[in-house]
């Protein structure tokens, strides 16, 4: 199993880094757009809609709400960052309710038994996990930003796998995820904190103004985030009585149970960025 999580781990990396640094703003924007929808097919089925013509339905709806962000914010022309503020500000503020959910469960369960409320959220953490990576993408070296987040995602995950392996003992969330541990947790921090600390070092000159200080409470606000969005999608996982979102990614399960960290720590770094002043 770890064998082909790794295989499936290293091509799923390669094609983004193809995609990163070889598509044009808007190609790749037109395919982190393509991945939100196969999450967004994926979500479906975790909020209980079993018809193939229901799931369609849903993720159809989905494509339009996309477009109408695009449209409306002008997302093609490069608006201003104030543009995007006030939605990287709800989805973060998304994020500290849906945390207080997370440490209330299985008392907080009702919020996610429901088939709308759980159609409903998936919309917005889709919409809002693709429009926080656009925003990235916009800025100067974009992405670079973009592969940094990934990356700080990925370690998070890598480090909490095989520090909860060595040394977990004391549960993290044991009725949202049994396996977590909160020596994994901060295995994870731990990982992305070393990860800060290389990126300080390298930091070009015009991106002097971001302080150690400031990297790492932002690198450690990431990697709390990434582990947020696991436990959720877990909690809705568990309410649908599935192990995995699906069965995409062999090794992996599913594309919501491999970016289900972006979609809590996407908002938190753009907004964090933008708090910074960059």
């Amino acid at each position: 199993m770890l064998r082909q999580r790794v295989v499936t781990g290293v091509i799923l990396a390669l094609a983004f880094l193809s995609a990163v640094f070889f598509l044009r703003l808007e190609a790749l924007a037109a395919i982190l757009g393509a991945v939100s929808v196969a999450g967004a097919w994926e979500w479906s089925g975790l909020s209980g809609i079993r018809a193939a013509f229901a799931r369609a339905a849903y993720t159809v709806f989905y494509v339009g709400l996309l477009a109408t962000i695009w449209l409306v914010l002008g997302i093609g022309d490069a608006p201003a960052s104030d543009v995007f503020q006030p939605w990287l500000g709800t989805a973060c503020f998304f994020w500290s309710v849906v945390m207080l959910a997370v440490e209330s469960y299985p008392g907080s369960a009702w919020i996610w038994r429901s088939r709308a409320s759980r159609a409903v959220f998936g919309l917005f953490i889709l919409a809002t996990t693709w429009l926080s990576t656009v925003f990235l993408l916009i800025l100067p070296d974009g992405m670079v930003l973009l592969v940094l987040l990934v990356l700080a995602v990925a370690l998070a995950d890598i480090g909490a796998y095989f520090a909860g392996r060595r040394w977990g003992r004391h549960k993290l969330a044991v009725e949202v995820s049994p396996g977590k541990t909160w020596e994994g947790f901060w295995g994870g921090v731990a990982s992305v904190f070393a990860l800060t600390l290389v990126v300080a070092y390298f930091l070009p000159k015009h991106m002097a103004h971001l302080s150690l200080v400031t990297l790492v409470v932002m690198g450690l606000a990431v990697a709390g985030a990434s582990v947020l969005g696991d436990l959720t999608v877990s909690m809705v996982k568990r309410e649908r009585g599935v192990k995995d979102s699906g069965t995409l990614l062999p090794g992996h399960g599913g594309l919501l149970d491999r970016i289900d960290g972006l979609c809590s720590a996407a908002p938190v770094f753009a907004l964090g960025l933008l708090l910074a002043g960059y």
